[in-house]
C-alpha cells in the first residue's frame, strides 16, 4: 500500500559541493561541509538529526565514524552500500525510517576524494580476496571501463546502435554543462568531437566516459508535518524501486540492467508512466549506461535508445525528456566515482524551479531519479526513484 502523504517524509534540504579537486580537505571535512549545506538549506542544525544515513564512500565504519565526527547521536543509521545507486536506496529508507517513527530528521552524506588522492598516487581500494569472484575475474585484467564496453559492443550488435548516436548523450550534457558554474566541462562538444577523442575501450571514446572529480553532497528528509512547522514545501517520494542483478551462474543478458526491475517497481508504486515524466536524473557513468537505462525504465522501446537520444533529444526544450540539466557525470560531476546523489540534487532543483533558466524544465512536477552501482557486465544495482515537487 503507497504511503499516505499526510505522514509521509519530504527532501527539505539539498547541497552539492562546489569543488570538484579538494588536496586540502579530509574525506570527514567533505561530508561534514556537505551535511552543513544541507541542514542551512533545511532551516536545520546538526543538533536536529537523528537519523544518518552513509555508504562505501565514508570512511572508516561510515555512519558510526562520521557521524562521531560530526557530534551527532542519530537514533537511525543506515549503512547501505550499493555503489552509486546508495543514495537513492537511502532516500526510500530514509522515508521507511521517519513514517514508521523511528527518527524525525534524517540525514543522507556523501562525499570523496579519487582526483586528489589519484594526484598523491593513491589507488582505488581493491575488492578483497574474500570476494567470491576475485579468484575467477581479477586474473583476466576486467576493469570499470572495459565491463560497460562490454555493453556497448554488445547493444550494437544486437540492435545496431551506433557510435554517434552514444556521442548525442555527451553532446546534450555538454549543451546543459555550460550553464553550469561548477561543472567540470563547460565546453559545448560535437558529436564529431566525441568520436575524433582516443578509444579507451573499444567502441567508447574518452568523451563517452565521465569525469573524475572529489566533493560530494548531502540530503535533508524530515517528517511532512516538520516540513509544515518549518514553512517548507518539500520534495516528496513518490516511488521507489530498488533491484540486484548478477552473472545468473553464467546465463549474463548484457542487454538490459537492473533498471528495468527497480524502474518498475517505482512507476508502480507512484502510479504513473513513463510519458508523465518531463525530467529524469540518469546515471551516466558512460553514454551506453543512460542509453540503456533510458530503455529499461521505458522511455523508448528496448533497442531503440539510440533513435531515442540522438539529434539533441536529451536537451532541455528541445526533446520531450530532459535528461541530466546539471551536465551529469559526463560533464558536471561524479564524486568519488558515485554518481547518484548529485542526481537527486538536480531533481530536487528542477522541482523547485530551481535549476538555471536555460536549462529548467517548466512547470516541473514530477521527476525520475535512477542510480547504479557496480558494473553492468558483472554484478550491479539499481535504484530508482519518482519524486514530486510541491
Amino acid at each position: 500500500m503507497p504511503p499516505n502523504p499526510s505522514k509521509g517524509a519530504e527532501i527539505i534540504g539539498a547541497y552539492e559541493h562546489p569543488t570538484r579537486k579538494c588536496p586540502e580537505k579530509t574525506l570527514a571535512q567533505i561530508h561534514l561541509e556537505c551535511a552543513l549545506g544541507a541542514l542551512a538549506d533545511a532551516g536545520l542544525s546538526l543538533g536536529d538529526v537523528d537519523g544518518y544515513f552513509s555508504a562505501g564512500d565514508a570512511p572508516g565504519m561510515g555512519s558510526l565514524h562520521i557521524a562521531d565526527y560530526m557530534g551527532i547521536a542519530p537514533r537511525f543509521i543506515d549503512n547501505t552500500e550499493l555503489g552509486g545507486a546508495s543514495y537513492l536506496a537511502h532516500v526510500a529508507h530514509a522515508r521507511m525510517a521517519i513514517e514508521s517513527g523511528r527518527c524525525n530528521v534524517a540525514l543522507i552524506t556523501q562525499g570523496g576524494r579519487p582526483r586528489s588522492d589519484a594526484a598523491l598516487g593513491l589507488g582505488p581500494r581493491a575488492l578483497g580476496p574474500g570476494v567470491p569472484e576475485v579468484p575467477y575475474e581479477a586474473p583476466t585484467g576486467i576493469n570499470t571501463v572495459a565491463s560497460y564496453a562490454l555493453m556497448a559492443a554488445r547493444h550494437m550488435h544486437e540492435f545496431g546502435t551506433t557510435s554517434e548516436q552514444l556521442a548525442w548523450i555527451k553532446v546534450a550534457a555538454s549543451e546543459h554543462a555550460q550553464h553550469n558554474p561548477h561543472a567540470m566541462l563547460r565546453q559545448k562538444v560535437t558529436v564529431e568531437d566525441v568520436l575524433a577523442s582516443p578509444l579507451i575501450a573499444d567502441p567508447l571514446h574518452r568523451l563517452d566516459c565521465c569525469v573524475v572529480s572529489d566533493g560530494g553532497g548531502a540530503l535533508v528528509m524530515v517528517r511532512a508535518e516538520l516540513a509544515r512547522e518549518l514553512g517548507r514545501h518539500g520534495i516528496r517520494i513518490k516511488g521507489a524501486g530498488e533491484a540486484v542483478k548478477g552473472q545468473g551462474a553464467g546465463a549474463l543478458d548484457m542487454t538490459f540492467t537492473a533498471a528495468a526491475w527497480s524502474g518498475a517497481q517505482a512507476f508502480k508504486e507512484a502510479g504513473v508512466r513513463p510519458e508523465d515524466i518531463r525530467y529524469a536524473s540518469i546515471y551516466d557513468s558512460f553514454t551506453i549506461t543512460a542509453l540503456m537505462q533510458l530503455e529499461d525504465l521505458g522511455f523508448c522501446e528496448k533497442g531503440k535508445g539510440g533513435r531515442f537520444v540522438a539529434d539533441g533529444q536529451l536537451i532541455s526544450g528541445v526533446g520531450r525528456l530532459a535528461v541530466n540539466t546539471d551536465g551529469g557525470g559526463l560533464c558536471n560531476h561524479h564524486p568519488s566515482s558515485r554518481g547518484g546523489m548529485v542526481k537527486l540534487i538536480e531533481a530536487v532543483r528542477q522541482l523547485r524551479g530551481q535549476a538555471h533558466p536555460a536549462v529548467q524544465v517548466p512547470g516541473c512536477r514530477l521527476a525520475l531519479v535512477q542510480g547504479l552501482g557496480g558494473r553492468l557486465a558483472g554484478r550491479h544495482a539499481s535504484a530508482t526513484l519518482i519524486l514530486e515537487g510541491a
